[in-house]
C-alpha cells in the first residue's frame, strides 16, 4: 500500500523515476558522485600506468599516506553539519605536533605527552566554540582567531624542527602489519578508527542527530528543545582534538615536530569533506563521504607524482573538482527548497 501510493503521488506530480530517486535521495548523490569519481580515477591511473596502480602497495601507500587528512577531515565534518567552519585545525596540528617533540624531548612520559597535546587541541577548539556560540563571533573569523592562536603557540615552543626518538611514537608509523602483499600502519588504524567512531556518534546517537538538526534548521533544533549550544560547541571541541590526534600522527609520520607545518592543511580538509558530499550550509553529509572525499584527493596527487608533472596541477585539478561539488550541492539544495 505504502509502494501504491508513493507511485500515485509520484504520477499526480509528473515526476519520472530518476527525478523521484533524486527528491528522496539528493542528499546522498553527492557522495555517490565522490565514489564514482574515486572510481574513475582508478580506472584512469591503472590503464595510464599499464596496469602498475591498483595494486596492494599503491592502495596500501594510499592510506598511510592520508591518514593525516582523514583525521582532520572527520573533525571538520562535524563542524560543517553545524553550518560552521574551522581555519584552525592546520595551526593547531602544528602547535600539538612540535608541543609533543618537545615535551617527549624533553623526557616527558609519552603517557603525560599524548594525552596533552590531546586536551591541547580540545582546548583551542572548546575556545572556538566558546566565541562561536556565547560571544556570537561568526565561524570564520572565530577559527581565524584560532589558526593565529595555534601557530602563534607553533612558534613560542620552536622556532626550528624538534627531532622525536621516542620509539613509541615512531612505533605507529614504522610498524607494517601485513597480510600478504597488503599492510596497515597504526596510524592508518587509528584513522581508520576515527572514522568508525564518529560514524556512530553522528548517525546512531542522540548527539549525532543533534549536529544535523542545528545544521537543518538551528531555530527548529532549539524549539524541538535539542541542546544547540552544547552540540555547537562541542563540535568545535571534537575538531581540535583531531587536530591534535592529527598532530601526533604527523609527528610520527614525519618523525619531527615542526612549527611551520600544515600551512594550509586546513583548505585541504574542507576541500575533502565537501566533495565527499557534505553541505558547507550544514545539514547534510557523511563522514564515510569525507573519508571518499580525502581518498579522492590523495589518489590525484598519487597520480600526479607518477607523472611527473607538477605539483600545480594538484591544485588545479581539486579546485575544479570543488567547484563542481559546490555547484551540484545548491543545484540539490535549491530544488530541495523548491520542493517545500
Amino acid at each position: 500500500m505504502t509502494m501504491a501510493r508513493a507511485e500515485t503521488r509520484t504520477k499526480e506530480r509528473g515526476e519520472s523515476p530518476v527525478q523521484t530517486f533524486i527528491s528522496r535521495h539528493g542528499g546522498m548523490m553527492p557522495s555517490f558522485a565522490a565514489v564514482l569519481i574515486l572510481i574513475l580515477l582508478f580506472i584512469g591511473g591503472e590503464i595510464f600506468l599499464r596496469g602498475d596502480f591498483i595494486t596492494p602497495r599503491n592502495i596500501s601507500a594510499l592510506l598511510l599516506d592520508n591518514a593525516v587528512l582523514l583525521v582532520l577531515a572527520v573533525g571538520m565534518t562535524f563542524v560543517i553539519l553545524t553550518g560552521g567552519i574551522d581555519l584552525s585545525v592546520g595551526s593547531v596540528m602544528a602547535f600539538t605536533g612540535i608541543l609533543g617533540a618537545k615535551m617527549l624531548g624533553d623526557g616527558v612520559p609519552v603517557g603525560i605527552a599524548i594525552p596533552a597535546i590531546l586536551l591541547g587541541g580540545a582546548a583551542i577548539g572548546l575556545l572556538i566554540g566558546i566565541l562561536v556560540q556565547y560571544f556570537g563571533v561568526q565561524p570564520f573569523i572565530a577559527s581565524l582567531a584560532g589558526l593565529f592562536l595555534g601557530r602563534g603557540l607553533a612558534y613560542i615552543v620552536s622556532l626550528s624542527s624538534i627531532k622525536v626518538e621516542n620509539d613509541a611514537v615512531l612505533w605507529l608509523q614504522s610498524t607494517r602489519i601485513r597480510l600478504g602483499d597488503w599492510y596497515i600502519t597504526p596510524t592508518g588504524i587509528i584513522a581508520l578508527t576515527t572514522v568508525a567512531v564518529a560514524a556512530f556518534v553522528l548517525h546512531l546517537t542522540r548527539f549525532g542527530r543533534t549536529i544535523y538538526a542545528i545544521g537543518g534548521n538551528e531555530q527548529s533544533a532549539r524549539l524541538m528543545g535539542l541542546k544547540v549550544g552544547r552540540a555547537k560547541i562541542a563540535a568545535y571541541v571534537i575538531s581540535g582534538f583531531c587536530a591534535g590526534l592529527a598532530g601526533l600522527l604527523l609527528t610520527a609520520y614525519s618523525g619531527a615536530g615542526y612549527p611551520r607545518n600544515g600551512i594550509g592543511t586546513e583548505l585541504d580538509a574542507i576541500a575533502a569533506v565537501v566533495i565527499g558530499g557534505t553541505l558547507l550550509t550544514g545539514g547534510r553529509g557523511y563522514v564515510l563521504g569525507s573519508m571518499v572525499g580525502v581518498f579522492v584527493y590523495g589518489t590525484i596527487k598519487t597520480i600526479i607524482n607518477f607523472m611527473g608533472a607538477e605539483q600545480s596541477w594538484m591544485q588545479i585539478i581539486v579546485g575544479s573538482l570543488l567547484l563542481l561539488f559546490i555547484v551540484v550541492q545548491r543545484a540539490i539544495v535549491a530544488r530541495s527548497e523548491g520542493r517545500r
